[in-house]
């Protein structure tokens, strides 16, 4: 299973993205469990604001895009730990 998380736009309009392979996490279980949690059923779509961040987050069969404003809890902490095992 990946996971996969773009960020784009801002001031410079750039484009990053992050992923991880799940299965090949140390915690992968953990991983499952937290990502069977997320409301992705519940995620509204926004306009994007001007300047402003939008994620897209997919992890199949689930896709979701948050406006910067709608990332926090659950997303936040998916954002992170996605970004920080890509990192390693």
């Amino acid at each position: 299973m990946k996971v996969i998380v773009s960020r784009s736009g801002g001031l410079a309009g750039l484009r990053v993205t992050w992923d991880v392979q799940v299965d090949e996490q140390p915690d992968a279980a953990a991983w499952v469990q937290f990502l069977q949690e997320l409301p992705w059923d519940e995620a509204e779509d926004t306009t994007p604001a001007p300047d402003r961040f939008v994620y897209r987050i997919r992890c199949a069969p689930h896709e979701v895009v948050l406006a910067e404003p709608q990332v926090h809890g659950a997303w936040r902490d998916l954002i992170d730990r996605v970004r920080a095992a890509s990192e390693r």
